[in-house]
């Protein structure tokens, strides 16, 4: 089914506030105000949001340590997620996770991971409670080529597929493990070809397509939901920054970025598309450009102005009981 303009306008408004909550960040992680790690997801943005468009409040989905993305498509609060990114204790997280264990259970983001194909298994879990509960719910489990070879995914989806889940596994292929190209670790040319092993569908997508990653989403959302089982898709795409923050990335080609920045660019290629269309005009997508710019100003400002967590938090959210 085609999409409307509201969705339309959705997709593209979250598309561009992962951009520009990541280029920001690029920016002043390079000041030293920023503790810990940082992993940006620019360049991927097509993939978070075809897949999280599907998605309501009875979905639960787990991220890895590229998780900024992932949290914006789920409906986590940009300014309460650059607080927490920055330490403060208004924060996400109430500035005790940073950026590597970003969450939001009230929305159903279950967290970035700092564990490589630690999210899965966790994903698993989501979609067993949803399964015994009845409450039709799915989960995705958002993770890199680099743990697509890990045994936590691998007995993740054995697990789905002998317990008939709803889950969709979703591969980020982004052509590194780190600095490791997936050409030279991956032993198949399709991840999304292991899935057989596990007898579930695998897919692969043109990550840098929004509308190819939405139909493909919302089929396998769509077979989760009707007691199908689960399904992996492979999403082939490209990161436009580092690992991390820092990485000097010399196992680059020359002008690797900025060519995939020129040429396939997930929201020029939407842009380009829905205006040739005449489905939205420039001015339309100018004046979104023009409110998440503000949004992130916003949040940036309001983040460095907060305080950080006080000393008496330090031994709070170490211990729950039930």
């Amino acid at each position: 089914m085609p999409l409307g303009k509201d969705e339309l306008l959705k997709a593209y408004r979250m598309m561009k506030t992962i951009r520009e909550f990541e280029e920001r960040l690029h920016v002043e992680f390079a000041t030293g105000e920023i503790p810990g790690f940082v992993h940006l997801y620019a360049g991927e943005e097509a993939s978070a949001t075809g897949f999280c468009m599907h998605l309501d409040e009875r979905d639960k989905i787990a991220s890895n340590h590229r998780g900024h993305g992932h949290s914006i498509g789920k409906g986590c609060d940009v300014h309460a997620m650059m607080a927490e990114i920055y330490g403060r204790g208004n924060g996400l997280c109430g500035g005790k996770g940073g950026s590597m264990h970003i969450a939001d259970l009230s929305k159903g983001m279950m967290g970035a991971n700092g564990i490589v194909g630690g999210g899965s298994p966790l994903a698993c879990g989501a979609a067993l409670a949803a399964k015994q509960l009845g409450t039709n719910g799915v989960a995705l489990s958002f993770f890199g080529d680099g743990a697509s070879n890990q045994g936590t995914s691998m007995e993740s989806l054995n697990l789905a597929s002998v317990w008939n889940l709803p889950i969709v596994f979703v591969v980020e292929n982004n052509g590194y493990a780190e600095a490791t190209s997936s050409k030279y670790s991956v032993a198949c040319d399709d991840a999304a070809d292991r899935a057989s092993a596990f007898n579930m569908p695998g897919v692969v997508v043109d990550g840098h397509d929004f509308f190819a990653v939405h139909e493909a989403a919302g089929e396998a959302i769509k077979r989760a939901r009707e007691g199908k089982g689960p399904t992996l898709i492979e999403c082939k795409l490209n990161r436009y920054y580092g690992h991390f923050e820092g990485d000097a990335q010399t196992y680059r080609g020359k002008d690797e970025v900025k060519n995939l920045r020129a040429t396939i660019d997930c929201l020029d290629r939407f842009r380009a598309k829905v205006t040739s269309a005449e489905l939205l005009s420039e001015a339309e997508l100018n004046a979104i450009d023009g409110e998440v710019a503000a949004l992130i100003d916003d949040s940036v400002v309001k983040a460095q102005a907060a305080p950080m967590p006080a000393p008496a938090e330090l031994l709070t959210d170490v211990y729950i009981s039930y």
